[in-house]
């Protein structure tokens, strides 16, 4: 099943199911719990398909990026976080820091998981019974605040406002049974700059959820984006960094295009 939320032309915010077709029928029931299809018809502007609860990255996750950075390959999944603030819609702009200014604000395509279920001290083998969904992330990052300006952490350069669109769709696992094994890339401009497969993951999902649940409860809703292929921006020669009026597209294999606009903030 592919779940969208939706915000309706009466203002309301609903669930729905997205068809072959593009229609869009309201789910009833908890999304969390039990819910179905219903036979209603619903339309209206995309949301990020989940409400974030939480937001959790793992940082140098793939092979080839770690290598692009010069970067040793981790022990364990490097872990920071993003706001719910940074969370953003398909379609909706990135915004780019004007006030707390940044001139290198890079793109990320990132597979995001979706906790569907509270999950503390997992195991691996039963981890991916805790997915809601897989879906669309994009892990925008200032690298002037994460390298020079956090002091020594990535959280002030990855949670400004806009830092973290998702969607279009979350993808249920039924659809995707091995999320370790999906093309995943990035086009900006029309131009291909990221082109991977997520089984270059150091860390796979089941290993990634296992760490992080340990001693730790991840509440339903809590979004874990799983880290980028090589290609970014900080890793080219000359560097490639996202400006006004560029448009950035993250695509991964049978999830679908999440898109955005770039804009600079008013100030």
């Amino acid at each position: 099943m592919k779940i969208v939320r939706v915000r309706t032309d009466s203002g309301s915010v609903v669930y729905g199911a997205q068809q072959d077709g593009g229609s869009i029928l309201k789910l009833e029931g908890d999304i969390f719990g039990d819910f179905e299809v219903s036979g209603e018809a619903v339309s209206g502007e995309l949301l990020a398909p989940i409400e974030a609860t939480g937001v959790f990255c793992v940082g140098l996750n793939y092979r080839a990026h770690a290598e692009e950075t010069g970067a040793e390959l981790p022990k364990h999944p490097i872990l920071f976080m993003k706001g719910i603030n940074a969370v953003t819609d398909p379609g909706a702009p990135i915004v780019l820091p004007r006030s707390l200014e940044s001139t290198m604000v890079d793109y990320e395509c990132e597979l995001a998981v979706v906790i569907g279920k509270a999950a503390k001290n997992v195991s691996r083998a039963d981890a991916l019974r805790y997915v809601l969904g897989y879906t669309c992330a994009n892990d925008v990052s200032a690298r002037d605040w994460q390298k020079h300006g956090g002091g020594g952490q990535w959280c002030r350069g990855k949670t400004f406002d806009t830092f973290c669109p998702l969607g279009p769709v979350l993808v249920t696992p039924d659809e995707i049974p091995d999320p370790n094994g999906l093309a995943i890339s990035t086009t900006l401009n029309g131009e291909v700059l990221q082109s991977s497969n997520t089984s270059d993951m150091i860390f796979d999902i089941p290993t990634i959820i296992e760490f992080l649940s340990g001693s730790t409860t991840l509440l339903p809703g809590t979004v874990i984006i799983t880290g980028t292929p090589a290609g970014v921006g900080m890793g080219r020669t000359p560097y490639i960094w996202m400006q006004p009026g560029d448009t950035v597209t993250i695509e991964i294999e049978k999830i679908g295009k999440l898109t955005n606009p770039v804009v600079a903030e008013e100030v």
